[in-house]
């Protein structure tokens, strides 16, 4: 896997300690594996209000049934992004995940599984699309650098190569600028979540911003 680039002030050395140990607090016991991007959000302000325990215990499922899917569906469609992500095999767990600004607020899961002394990884996404990753285990969970490693080397099978040349993540933002959405638009459309690295995002949104830098100014060139 190639090289990344390296922001001060994130510790890329980091590594959780298991992904299957207690949460350290409540709200992180209260947000992991839940789907839906909007409950999850829903969730932490909450939390922040401290009145999680107002929250309707069915909005704190890992996953809804089908009828609490389409009555927030009906809210906006929005509402339905991650609600139907598949669902996790024994073990799982989600650590990592891309929210896409689309119409349906699309997420792509990054999950592992333990098994015997391995941890297992796949990629999965709400249309049932096959993702090659580049590494399909390890021996202890990834430190912050791998996971970035990982992430920026994920195969979807992209049909215009060119897309892939700032890494998986920017592959939706590319995909869109070539069909001719608005480059200052696309500059919030991927956002990277994770419940067990707390620096991810921070490390993509520098990415995110060394992308609308230099995307920029290529096309001011044309």
């Amino acid at each position: 896997m190639k090289s990344i680039k390296l922001y001060t002030g994130i510790d890329y050395d980091f590594r959780p300690e298991s992904y299957w140990g207690p949460a350290g607090s409540p709200l992180e016991a209260a947000i992991r594996n839940v789907k839906g991007r909007n409950r999850r959000e829903m969730i932490r302000d909450y939390h922040k209000a401290g009145k999680l325990e107002e929250l309707d215990e069915n909005l704190l499922a890992d996953t809804l049934d089908d009828a609490g899917r389409q009555s927030l569906g009906l809210i906006d469609p929005s509402f339905m992004g991650g609600e139907y992500l598949p669902g996790y095999k024994r073990g799982e767990v989600e650590i990592a995940r891309i929210e896409l600004q689309s119409t349906t607020s699309d997420v792509i899961s990054v999950r592992a599984k333990p098994s015997g002394s391995r941890i297992l990884y796949r990629v999965c996404d709400e249309y049932n699309s096959t993702y090659k990753v580049p590494r399909k285990s390890s021996s202890k969970p990834f430190s912050l650098a791998e996971l970035i490693r990982f992430l920026d080397a994920v195969d979807q099978g992209c049909p215009e190569p060119s897309w892939s040349r700032f890494g998986f993540v920017l592959e939706a933002n590319e995909g869109n600028l070539a069909s001719g959405g608005s480059l200052e638009d696309l500059r919030d459309f991927a956002r990277v979540d994770s419940d067990f690295y707390p620096e991810l995002e921070r490390h993509y949104d520098n990415v995110i911003d060394d992308w609308y830098e230099i995307r920029s100014a290529e096309l001011s060139d044309q």
